[in-house]
């Protein structure tokens, strides 16, 4: 069985949409992780067949190890981890699973830029493209095996997939990095994570902005 993780925190406007593409990319048991929902994301998730888990913790490590555990639980062999403002596409999974490694990271792509200012676009896309070994837990999947061997994910607020996939190479996992199958992700930089993909965004946003707002120099 594949199972596939997602934490949640408030995600009504996206999840459903998140939902019915991993149900498109193939027949899976999908584990939603309600932290601290205060919105109609659990209703989406039973709408959409989903299992549904919930914990208070406020922290997207804590998520993924719950969500994670109750997928073993249920007999999964390959875990596959995603996010809630994340669409996968109809490959995700076989790219995975035909890759025969112990864990995959893919990379993420933004596809709506609006709301950005002239130049955050180009400035992602360049430094995006010098990094060789993305780690997204937006995408990420990883066997039952080396899960457990590599201990699962730490409670963390930030740098939870990081930590697990320098686990896993610590302990010679065969870890293959930036597949072909790119998930598309929310281009939002609203967050209360600081570091995070969210915060990122933000930083490039403000910096192009008080870079046109300086005037050029007086020839």
């Amino acid at each position: 069985m594949i199972g596939v993780v997602i934490p949640v925190h408030n995600e009504e406007k996206l999840l459903g949409d998140c939902l019915d593409a991993i149900r498109r990319a193939a027949p899976v048991e999908v584990v939603v992780v309600l932290d601290a929902c205060a919105d109609r994301s659990a209703a989406i998730a039973i709408q959409q067949k989903a299992q549904i888990v919930s914990l208070h913790a406020r922290c997207v490590g804590a998520a993924r190890a719950l969500g994670a555990s109750l997928a073993l639980d249920n007999g999964a062999r390959w875990i596959a981890f995603t996010d809630a403002d994340t669409i996968v596409p109809p490959n995700w999974l076989s790219v995975q699973l035909d890759l025969y490694a112990d864990a995959t990271c893919g990379q993420v792509a933004i596809e709506d830029w609006s709301g950005y200012p002239s130049g955050v676009r180009e400035r992602y896309l360049r430094d995006y493209s010098m990094d060789t070994r993305h780690i997204h837990g937006a995408n990420l999947g990883i066997s039952a095996a080396a899960y457990r061997s590599a201990g699962g994910f730490a409670a963390l607020q930030l740098g939870e997939d990081a930590a697990l996939v320098s686990s896993l190479l610590a302990r010679k996992a065969d870890v293959r990095f930036a597949g072909p199958a790119h998930v598309a992700t929310s281009a939002r930089w609203e967050s209360t994570v600081e570091g995070g993909f969210a915060a990122m965004l933000r930083g490039l946003r403000e910096k192009c902005i008080a870079e046109a707002a300086v005037e050029p120099l007086a020839a």
